[in-house]
């Protein structure tokens, strides 16, 4: 054989026109995917032409947190207000309940000082009853005469009153009814001291103030041989606790205690101790 001839070459055949044509499948199928596709689409389809806007809920939402907010505080406003009213109502009620209990307690509480009060002027004019009769007793004792216990004579009755005796007489019966108060001196309340000065001023005779130095205050004269106008005294000379004014007849006006007030009595309801004229 030539040394030219044809000797067949043992080389791989070069894999590039299968590549190729793989290739070209691979892409005709892509294609025909794409066509196929598109033939399934709608036929007239149109481009977009404007976007839409998806709605917001932010301003509603603020508007309602804000409602509920207000509604709240509302509410706890209404609260703090009833609490005050019930508050000052609770402290009104307390109030008036207290005062109502210091009403009652001050009533009571007058109502036993006037009781005590009407008990110990009882007791002082029992006391002093009690006293007086001692105190007779005592100087009756020691009288020789025993004039003390005897009735004024008839020429002292308060119808032959004249003159400043006349005028002591009637200031001390227009004063019966007044009111005892200690250390009164009138016009409507009187002590029994405070009475018999105020009785001789209308005599233009000032006395001393207190009923130790009225008993001293003029010439002592015994008890059967009074004149309208004496001073009626209870208790020592100097020392009496207690006077009035004989207006004649056996009797006497004199401011005697708190219960029985300015009174006008016979002598044989509570005898004197002594008597003293200044006129």
């Amino acid at each position: 054989m030539s040394h030219t001839a044809h000797i067949p070459s043992h080389r791989k055949p070069r894999q590039r026109a299968s590549k190729s044509a793989l290739r070209a499948g691979v892409a005709g199928g892509f294609l025909s995917t794409i066509a196929v596709a598109g033939a399934a689409g709608p036929a007239q389809a149109e481009p977009v032409t404007q976007t839409i806007e998806m709605p917001t809920i932010t301003d509603g939402l603020s508007t309602a947190v804000a409602a509920s907010a207000q509604a709240t505080q509302q509410v706890a406003l209404d609260l703090e207000t009833q609490a005050s009213e019930d508050a000052a109502a609770e402290k009104a009620a307390k109030a008036a309940k207290k005062a109502h209990a210091e009403a009652v307690r001050k009533a009571e509480a007058k109502k036993k000082a006037e009781a005590a009060a009407k008990a110990e002027a009882e007791a002082e004019e029992r006391a002093e009853r009690a006293s007086r009769t001692s105190e007779r007793t005592t100087l009756s004792a020691s009288s020789d005469s025993g004039s003390s216990a005897s009735a004024p004579s008839s020429s002292s009755n308060s119808s032959n009153v004249s003159g400043s005796a006349a005028s002591i007489v009637a200031f001390a019966k227009a004063q019966v009814g007044d009111a005892y108060v200690s250390g009164g001196t009138g016009p409507n309340a009187w002590d029994c001291s405070g009475l018999v000065q105020a009785a001789y001023r209308t005599a233009g005779i000032d006395l001393p103030r207190v009923s130790q130095s009225q008993s001293t205050a003029g010439t002592q004269v015994s008890l059967d041989n009074l004149q309208p106008g004496d001073i009626l005294y209870w208790g020592g000379a100097g020392s009496a606790y207690h006077v009035a004014i004989y207006v004649g007849g056996g009797e006497f006006v004199g401011a005697q205690n708190s219960s029985t007030g300015t009174v006008q009595r016979s002598m044989d309801y509570d005898r004197p101790t002594g008597a003293v004229r200044v006129l």
